[in-house]
């Protein structure tokens, strides 16, 4: 698999990706294991149908953020990516349940080339992940420095 070089990408561009994720209550306890997370809203069952006014556990945001970013690096920056150069205007506009798949699209809203680097530029991707009833989930705005292609090859 391949990434796009930073040529590829196009401003105003939206990428659908075909890679989806049902998470699971593992996923959720592992990550929260993993993190030292002991947030009861995410691990405790019996608290949320008691305590919690969406009466389940919820899925760890950061677990939400990492899974759409996941999701879109097959369709966008495997391979030719240099760095993440930074994440902004991170939303969690609907809950996530253990069940709900989640699906990705992104959209490329501004590129430039690097002023130090010749080979690499900056591309600055908008991602979206929605659940299984399209509801808005979260947003990212995420900046990846990317390779440019290289001069002696070509893509096919």
């Amino acid at each position: 698999m391949q990434g796009l070089y930073f040529e590829e990408f196009e401003v105003g561009s939206i990428i659908t990706h075909g890679l989806r994720k049902t998470v699971t209550e593992m996923d959720n306890m592992l990550f929260c294991n993993m993190t030292l997370n002991a947030q009861p809203l995410h691990i405790d069952k019996d608290f949320c149908e008691r305590e919690s006014e969406f009466k389940q556990p919820l899925v760890n945001s950061l677990f939400t953020l990492g899974l759409m970013i996941g999701i879109s690096v097959n369709d966008t920056t495997i391979g030719t990516t240099i760095a993440n150069l930074g994440m902004t205007d991170i939303n969690f506009p609907a809950p996530v349940f253990q069940g709900d798949s989640i699906n990705v699209k992104t959209e490329i809203i501004e590129k430039r080339s690097s002023k130090s680097r010749p080979n690499a530029g900056i591309v600055t991707l908008l991602h979206r992940a929605y659940n299984q009833h399209d509801d808005l989930v979260a947003t990212c705005t995420r900046k990846a420095f990317m390779k440019k292609q290289p001069l002696n090859s070509s893509i096919d």
